[in-house]
């Protein structure tokens, strides 16, 4: 079903988007520590260095990605998030997919991306490690704990 998303990049001013992103924060801050919730504010998202992207099905937003500029070809994986109408269906993994092509499209070589570790997260590191991410060393400012989850893929 993943190639059924419309996938656009997005300015993040729509009421959808906006609100989708306020669950995403509200849920990581209910799931994790604040000092653990390295989420991105819309204000930040909107940064030349990011590039954000709506999954859309139809009048239905369905998920949302980004990524994110680190320089020295490579990149990091940034609000993932599938609106709870849409979790299961394949919206994650269309957004994934297209990040991943955007990546290799800007010649990156590295993709890296942060998560949580707890049980909420299971089901987004398993489309991550389907996809060819696995653990790997903090990068950045993150550093790995019983919160904190870093995953890397080499991209070719």
């Amino acid at each position: 079903m993943t190639s059924a998303f419309r996938i656009v990049e997005d300015d993040l001013s729509g009421d959808a988007i906006n609100a989708l992103l306020t669950l995403h924060l509200e849920e990581m801050h209910k799931w994790s520590p604040a000092c653990k919730v390295h989420a991105m504010p819309v204000e930040r998202l909107r940064e030349p260095d990011v590039t954000f992207y709506a999954a859309w099905l139809g009048d239905d937003l369905a998920a949302c990605g980004a990524l994110k500029e680190l320089g020295d070809g490579r990149g990091e994986l940034k609000s993932m998030r599938a609106s709870p109408d849409f979790r299961g269906k394949g919206a994650g993994e269309a957004i994934l997919l297209h990040l991943l092509a955007e990546a290799r499209r800007r010649g990156y070589h590295w993709l890296g991306l942060e998560t949580g570790r707890p049980a909420k997260f299971l089901p987004a590191i398993k489309l991550y490690e389907k996809h060819g991410f696995a653990e790997c060393a903090p990068f950045g400012d993150y550093v790995s704990d019983e919160f904190s989850l870093c995953m890397d893929t080499k991209l070719g």
